[in-house]
């Protein structure tokens, strides 16, 4: 993943709590949304500013309020004073670089998360913190930028006939944590579509550019696992740990949440075995490249040394007259094609012998 350069710093000793945000600005302004439903109907409102919002929520019906951007920590104080959120919350909520995990607050709980999504340009993984706060009968998400990823929940709390609607503030906080643990499986399907490509490459044609490919597979490994790895402890503790928050109904969800976080992590195993074997393979690879190379230059010393050794008595340049051992060849008419077809003949033979041998 691409390191990118921070919006804000948290200054060394700064007082805990301190609304500092740490990320990368990616939205203009901030969106406030909210959904209010209950078993017979369904509204969704827009707002400017958490002031707007009604003083209703929370009493009766099940609310969503969702906040697109975070790079406004005034708006999010306004938030922790609305809701009677922790300041140090709040200061978790506004660092994008906050590990997953789940804090309880007896009256609300803290989730944060990553979200994931494949990028087919770069063709690298990306990311994007979600937090979350579970409240009596509300619900309230923080995500760096405007996405698509709850439009299928948007799309079932406006259906009557969805369980969403017949069900508390709970059950919706498990089903955020449900979506984007199954929006993993589809990063990780699209991913390893891209490592098999990058599989029959370095079979075939293995070259430098693919061993910094394959690097970089390692190092996409290791991001995805430190973003996953935490979602296992935060479920199991949703399930281990007594909260009058989540009920007992909920929790038998929970634990298929917590299965399917097993399956991802197994999955992210499997292709980290699979780049370490591509990493193998391309080793052994242009180790036997290198040794074919080897071999036809040998094969070719091999051949050039007896005709090396024919070129070499023929050209000493001795005088036959003044020698006592007379080179009668270097008189001869034929001499020099006899020579050549000799070096020829020493060259196919050496040729046949080497294929006899299956050493060419």
């Amino acid at each position: 993943m691409e390191t990118k350069k921070n919006e804000g710093t948290k200054r060394p000793g700064s007082a805990p709590g301190s609304l500092i945000f740490m990320g990368e600005k990616k939205v203009d302004k901030v969106r406030i949304r909210t959904f209010r439903w209950n078993a017979d109907q369904c509204e969704e409102q827009e707002y400017n500013d958490v002031g707007d919002l009604p003083d209703s929520i929370g009493k009766k019906d099940t609310w969503w309020i969702n906040i697109d951007g975070l790079h406004d920590p005034a708006l999010l104080a306004r938030v922790g004073e609305r809701f009677g959120i922790h300041s140090l919350v709040l200061e978790d909520i506004l660092n994008t670089r906050q590990r997953p995990k789940v804090d309880d607050y007896d009256e609300y709980l803290f989730a944060v998360l990553k979200m994931l999504e494949f990028d087919s340009s770069t063709k690298k993984v990306i990311q994007e913190q979600l937090s979350l706060i579970l409240l009596p009968n509300v619900v309230l998400s923080f995500q760096e930028r405007t996405g698509v990823v709850f439009d299928i929940l948007r799309e079932r709390i406006r259906s009557q006939e969805s369980r969403i609607r017949r069900k508390k503030s709970d059950y919706f906080f498990y089903r955020i944590i449900d979506t984007i643990v199954d929006r993993y499986f589809r990063t990780l399907e699209e991913f390893g579509e891209m490592q098999e490509d990058l599989e029959e490459e370095v079979m075939e044609k293995p070259n430098r550019n693919l061993l910094r490919q394959i690097q970089e597979q390692k190092r996409q490994m290791v991001f995805l696992r430190r973003a996953v790895w935490p979602v296992r402890e935060m479920v199991s503790t949703l399930l281990r740990e007594e909260t009058k928050l989540v009920t007992d109904s909920t929790r038998t969800y929970l634990r298929d949440v917590h299965d399917h976080t097993i399956q991802v992590l197994d999955t992210i195993e499997g292709f980290r075995d699979t780049v370490a074997g591509m990493l193998d393979i391309y080793l052994s690879s242009a180790s036997n490249r290198m040794n074919e190379v080897m071999k036809t230059l040998t094969i070719m010393a091999s051949i050039f040394i007896p005709l090396t050794f024919v070129a070499g008595i023929y050209g000493m340049n001795f005088n036959p007259e003044s020698s006592p051992f007379n080179m009668p060849e270097l008189n001869w008419v034929l001499g020099y094609p006899f020579v050549l077809g000799l070096m020829g003949g020493i060259a196919a033979v050496m040729v046949i012998y080497f294929r006899k041998k299956d050493w060419i």
